[in-house]
């Protein structure tokens, strides 16, 4: 078993990486490792994730309160974030939170990642949806983000970045590093007229490739439940919540109710 010391040096080099790719400016983005149920490793608040040392890390419980941290570091601000997380998906190891110029640009602009335009983005991510806007620091993101958590493994947060998580530190970077390539690839590829996107039977066909290579994590390859078992790509940016489209129907009968009233009223 790796020893905290030396996940310590790994979310370091995970941060300078953060930092020297641009996904970060200034002292932006956090990262978190889970160690046990009640005992998680994350960066500290107000420090470049390019210039830490291990003794910068905290350790914190499942409930964001400090266990240890040397004088002048405290947990990062967005620990509710990545608690929730774990408290909702138990085979998460790590989370990252990060912000890629091009995803969040799609984030920024209200553009979920959901079109089909590359085999290693559908195998690897499947649909990136927004979690509505929250205020950072608060219990807002979390709430926005927890319906997303059973269905998928990355996620946009409205006007703020990109949240990664997955069953440990290297696998949740790459998949902000995935996030971002698609992100970029979609950009330029609307530039040059618009990306052509894959038809349903070859979204199939790497679905079922995913399914040979036993991938961890959620995916639409196992149907997603949000499109009532209709998988998400090509849903044209609908993915939601289960509860979200129980309201939706709910609004739908409610205004075929009243229209049937009205038309009565109206001798119709």
């Amino acid at each position: 078993m790796v020893n905290e010391y030396e996940i310590k040096k790994q979310i370091c080099e995970i941060g300078k990486r953060i930092y020297n790719r641009n996904m970060v400016a200034a002292n932006d983005g956090n990262i978190s490792v889970k160690l046990n149920d009640n005992e998680f490793l994350c960066t500290p608040t107000g420090v470049s994730k390019g210039f830490m040392t291990p003794e910068y890390i905290c350790k914190v419980d499942a409930k964001g309160n400090v266990i240890q941290a040397n004088p002048g570091f405290r947990p990062s601000s967005e620990i509710k974030m990545h608690m929730r997380v774990y408290q909702k998906r138990p085979d998460v190891g790590s989370v990252v939170h990060a912000h890629p110029v091009y995803a969040t640009s799609f984030a920024i602009a209200g553009i979920p990642l959901t079109q089909p335009i590359m085999p290693e983005a559908v195998i690897a991510l499947g649909c990136v949806p927004i979690a509505e806007y929250g205020t950072p620091s608060t219990n807002e993101i979390p709430d926005r983000l927890e319906k997303y958590l059973p269905y998928y493994d990355a996620v946009l947060l409205e006007s703020h970045g990109a949240l990664t998580w997955s069953t440990d530190l290297l696998a949740a970077y790459m998949k902000m590093e995935s996030v971002e390539f698609y992100a970029q690839l979609l950009y330029q590829s609307k530039m040059l007229g618009g990306p052509k996107e894959f038809d349903k039977e070859t979204v199939q066909k790497l679905y079922e490739i995913r399914r040979k290579m036993g991938l961890p994590g959620k995916h639409p390859a196992n149907l997603c439940l949000n499109k009532d078992g209709v998988n998400c790509h090509n849903c044209g940016g609908g993915c939601g919540s289960s509860e979200a489209k129980k309201d939706v129907a709910g609004d739908a009968d409610l205004v075929a109710q009243i229209t049937k009233q009205v038309m009565k009223q109206l001798g119709m």
